[in-house]
């Protein structure tokens, strides 16, 4: 039995934000190098898509890539760039077809001209689908995103079209790259590793965190399902006490 019919469809998490680590460990324990990993890796990531979409979850991101991994080998990135363009022009079809809408946020400066293309490209086409927002957290760090609101909100109260007093949760919120998008319910990240890294740091506030050993190639559906299971046993008290609920 497959463990989505355990999952109670009326306490899905709205969304559900990944960490997709262990692509490079993965492939070194099977002998090959950390390409392999990242290749076999794409496969999850269809998985995952799917699950999530199955399921009623709104809205999945995943962190693809982060600012502090332009500091890896030169052939590694440009070899996970080439992933990231090969893999969207292969299942864009696919996932315009489900309904699904593809979003990017990351600092798009520092990506190629091509994987720009092709990321402007894939969300065009899914702009208007109304199913599960796929969200692709690359050239992306939360301190870069912070920044960069505090530097634009700066600008605006030297320019006299914010007050200092305008300056709330809501407004800071809007001026980061997840506008719109509500906070992650849930956060899971695989591989065995306990820490945040840089991402989402802002809207993780009141996350649930979910860690597994798996490394990602190994996350698929039925993984994905158990996180949710496991989520569905909390208790999410944003504060308030048990009895307040």
């Amino acid at each position: 039995m497959s463990k989505i019919e355990l999952i109670d469809k009326n306490k899905v998490p709205r969304h559900v934000a990944i960490i997709m680590d262990g692509n490079g460990r993965w492939a070194k324990q099977k002998g090959h190098d950390r390409i392999f990993g990242h290749q076999n890796g794409v496969d999850s990531v269809d998985k995952v898509t799917e699950a999530a979409s199955e399921i009623g979850v709104e809205y999945l991101t995943l962190y693809a890539f982060s600012t502090e991994n332009w500091n890896r080998p030169a052939a590694e990135v440009d070899a996970l760039m080439e992933i990231f363009s090969s893999a969207l022009k292969a299942h864009i079809e696919k996932i315009s077809k489900n309904n699904v809408r593809f979003i990017v946020i990351g600092d798009w400066n520092r990506l190629s001209e091509k994987t720009r293309t092709n990321m402007q490209d894939a969300m065009k086409l899914t702009e208007k689908n109304s199913g599960l927002k796929l969200i692709l957290a690359i050239s992306y760090s939360s301190r870069w995103e912070i920044i960069n609101a505090v530097r634009n909100i700066s600008e605006g109260v030297q320019k006299g079209t914010i007050s200092p007093s305008d300056i709330t949760e809501e407004l800071f919120s809007s001026y980061l790259t997840t506008k719109g998008i509500p906070d992650p319910d849930l956060l899971i990240r695989t591989s065995g590793e306990y820490r945040i890294s840089n991402f989402l740091m802002w809207q993780l506030s009141y996350s649930e965190l979910y860690f597994t050993d798996l490394c990602w190639p190994d996350f698929k559906k039925e993984e994905f399902y158990e996180a949710i299971l496991n989520y569905q046993k909390r208790e999410r008290r944003f504060g308030k006490t048990s009895e307040q609920l």
